[in-house]
């Protein structure tokens, strides 16, 4: 078998077999899913099926609650983490657009002004006349103009 990655998010235990992988008896499991804590998906039957990132929010929560968490907090603490990931993922494209968008153009651009005042661009490593006044732009990195801010 080919180095395939594994769909963590793919619906693909019973009930039964994410009670024992969590160490959970099958009823907390109801219970969680009852409250919106861990909801696991479901089959066109009504049967729940469970991830194996469901998996790892089962033994988190069992690990939280043993360290004398409530339930309400912990739900807030898994929302968040949600939310955390998924700001991550938003982080994550924003800046290949960025990447994208500063290749597709030349990063410093030359310009003059010509005679009559127009703004001229020129070629780069084209000479100009001592007559014309010459202006560089460069465009700012993204990580200077975030401190800018």
């Amino acid at each position: 078998m080919p180095d395939e990655q594994l769909d963590e998010d793919a619906p693909i235990f019973a009930i039964a077999a994410a009670a024992e992988l969590a160490s959970m008896h099958a009823q907390t499991l109801r219970q969680y899913d009852r409250i919106g804590l861990v909801v696991p998906g479901r089959t066109r039957g009504g049967s729940r099926r469970y991830s194996l990132r469901h998996i790892r929010q089962l033994r988190e929560v069992a690990r939280m609650s043993a360290e004398g968490i409530s339930l309400p907090a912990i739900a807030r603490i898994l929302e968040l983490e949600n939310e955390v990931s998924a700001l991550r993922r938003q982080v994550r494209g924003l800046e290949q657009q960025l990447r994208a968008e500063v290749q597709q153009r030349p990063g410093a651009r030359v310009f003059a002004a010509g005679a009559t005042g127009a703004v001229v661009t020129l070629r780069q490593g084209a000479r100009v006349r001592r007559a014309t006044e010459v202006v560089l732009y460069r465009r700012p990195e993204p990580d200077a103009a975030a401190e800018a801010d």
